[in-house]
């Protein structure tokens, strides 16, 4: 036989899962200030003091807790009770000194709600369910939190505040400021109506009346500017007709009721003029070429390609009348004139002052000529060149020839658009217009008399190339972007991306670290490349496509050339700081040329020690080399 656990008998009277109530009437409370409860229940057992925080423990506690704002404390027994929405509903009503019950309907007959007879049966008669009797988890759950912030020293027991942290905790009236709390402190009152004055009165005084030739003046006047009242002079209120202007206006107060913004924008007032760049002064930016000086004529076509020899003495034109001219730039004397078979599409003086040879690009064929305007030792330094031995090998046939201008002829052996020099002068490059071959670029060296191509493959329809001025970097201009390579490791470095269309022109900084490109679509790109692959500034101060772009080799300078006959100078600064960017300048567009034929400018360069700048194009009927100084 199976015998439980003894029942015990007072388990029915136990009261611990009743709610407690403080039955200690209408006593103060202060009085249990000095104990550790705070009342006595109905069966008179303690009512413990429950454990509180100090401040600290109030505001994580409200941090935690998304319902801390709409908790308050019982302070009779100790709880704390989270309001619900039907409780704050009840508080609005009250404040809004209306029934607490939404539901409640004031002018409702009366209701006879319980009957006089007595029930002695309960509703339900089901037993206690069974969680009644089981510890709840979330009581469990409450107690190790509290368990754990007294561990870590959240909770502190058995210390006592004192009066000023009890001042501190003073809980504020709610119903203090009811008068004077603003729902909606942004909130903007509707525009009052205007008051009438005197003259809007039935019996305005005489001086408001205006004189008939007053009246006349006022018709007279445009409708917008004349007043929409006139005060006039009534005996009796019955003789008062209707305000003509009673529904306009009362319609534009109703425009200004519901148009009228309720609430204040916070509108952040500033001037134009802070958003541009702070530049400095064109006239500190001093010097640069401002106007037109002398005027190289002779050329009956189109001048392609200028180039200023080294000393800055003398500059070489080719022009499309297949002549080459080497002029004095002090006096814009000719000094020598060269013909050839073809057009000359580029001209280039070797940079090296102890060597007197011009590139010339005619056709298939790049020409190498003396211009026997160099001294004695420059000319015998050139002349000791082309008798030195030659390469074994070369991708090109170098053709010495003995005597004449001409020191030697390279065939290509196909169209050639442009060559340019090393910083040394001894190699040079040659540029190819076909885009499906690997020797659309080719590199030269004067010394050994050899090219070669750098490219196993096409890379694509190359625009220009330029030699790095101090690293052993090619840059390569194909239709719509830049590759960058390393000619002693042989290979990419970078690709940069100047997002045009179609790249025209290339000139790099002489300090190695910047580049800028024209394109065919009006933009002029400056390249940091340092900073990014991407262009650190686009100019678009061009109306047509832009032929060539310059820097000038000593100022911080740098021109544009286009097809709508203008020449844009810019002063371009580059810091040796690396934690300040280039400073860009606009200073001059120069119109320089006529248009002929959707053709403007088609060449610029600068003077390689003076402040001077070069231009090609067309004045009037003349195909002229203009110098702006």
């Amino acid at each position: 036989m199976y015998v439980g656990e003894r029942i015990e008998p007072d388990y029915a009277s136990d009261s611990s899962d009743e709610e407690t109530i403080n039955v200690i009437g209408n006593v103060p409370l202060a009085w249990y200030d000095d104990h550790d409860h705070i009342g006595y229940d109905i069966r008179g057992n303690k009512i413990m003091r429950p454990v509180a925080g100090d401040m600290l423990d109030s505001f994580l506690e409200q941090l935690d807790s998304p319902d801390a704002w709409r908790t308050i404390v019982n302070a009779v027994e100790g709880k704390k009770i989270v309001l619900s929405d039907e409780d704050l509903d009840i508080i609005k009503r009250i404040q809004a000194h209306r029934f607490p019950q939404a539901s409640y309907n004031e002018h409702e007959p009366t209701v006879e709600w319980f009957t006089s007879k007595t029930e002695i049966f309960p509703l339900s008669g089901a037993p206690e369910p069974k969680s009644r009797f089981i510890p709840s988890k979330v009581e469990a759950a409450k107690i190790i939190k509290i368990a754990r912030k007294i561990q870590k020293g959240y909770i502190k027991l058995g210390q006592k505040k004192s009066d000023a942290q009890m001042a501190e905790e003073t809980i504020t009236d709610v119903w203090e400021n009811e008068g004077t709390a603003i729902d909606h402190p942004m909130h903007v009152p509707a525009p009052k109506m205007r008051l009438p004055e005197h003259r809007e009165s039935y019996n305005p005084p005489v001086e408001y009346i205006p004189t008939p030739q007053e009246k006349e003046e006022l018709r007279k006047l445009d409708p917008r500017d004349r007043p929409a009242f006139l005060p006039k002079k009534y005996d009796t209120f019955r003789s008062i007709p209707m305000y003509d202007r009673l529904l306009q206006e009362r319609f534009a107060r109703c425009l200004d009721l519901y148009m009228c913004p309720r609430s204040i924008k916070q509108r952040v007032r500033m001037d134009p003029e802070d958003l541009l760049p702070k530049l400095p002064s064109r006239k500190d930016l001093e010097p640069y070429p401002t106007k037109l000086s002398i005027v190289f004529r002779g050329h009956t076509n189109r001048i392609r390609a200028l180039s200023v020899d080294p000393t800055g003495k003398w500059i070489v034109s080719g022009s499309d009348d297949n002549t080459v001219r080497c002029w004095e730039i002090a006096t814009g004397r000719c000094s020598k004139v060269w013909k050839f078979d073809s057009k000359v599409v580029s001209v280039a003086w070797n940079p090296n002052s102890q060597v007197s040879l011009v590139a010339v690009v005619s056709d298939t064929t790049i020409h190498l000529v003396y211009p026997e305007v160099g001294s004695d030792a420059a000319e015998a330094a050139t002349e000791a060149i082309f008798k030195a031995p030659a390469a074994v090998s070369s991708s090109s046939e170098w053709r010495v020839q003995n005597g004449g201008d001409t020191a030697c002829q390279i065939e290509v052996g196909q169209v050639v658009s442009k060559v340019s020099w090393h910083r040394r002068g001894d190699y040079f490059l040659s540029i190819s217009s076909d885009s499906s071959s690997k020797s659309s670029v080719q590199i030269h060296q004067l010394s050994k008399r050899s090219s070669q191509r750098p490219f196993s493959k096409p890379i694509g329809l190359v625009q220009s190339a330029l030699f790095h001025p101090s690293k052993p970097n090619l840059f390569v201009a194909t239709q719509q972007g830049v590759r960058v390579y390393d000619l002693v490791q042989q290979k990419l470095v970078s690709k940069l991306q100047p997002g045009v269309q179609w790249i025209s022109s290339m000139d790099i900084h002489p300090q190695g670290d910047n580049l800028i490109i024209g394109s065919y679509d009006k933009k002029v790109c400056w390249f940091d490349l340092d900073l990014s692959l991407r262009p650190y500034k686009t100019l678009r101060y061009h109306k047509s496509a832009v032929r060539n772009v310059s820097f000038h080799r000593k100022y911080p300078l740098f021109a544009s050339c286009s097809d709508d006959g203008s020449v844009n100078v810019f002063h371009g600064m580059v810091y040796s700081s690396l934690d300040q960017n280039p400073l860009i300048v606009p200073l001059k567009s120069i119109k320089a040329h006529d248009v002929s034929e959707h053709l403007g400018v088609l060449f610029c360069e600068f003077h390689p020690t003076q402040p001077w700048l070069f231009s090609a194009g067309l004045s009037g009927e003349h195909h002229d080399v203009h110098l702006y100084v």
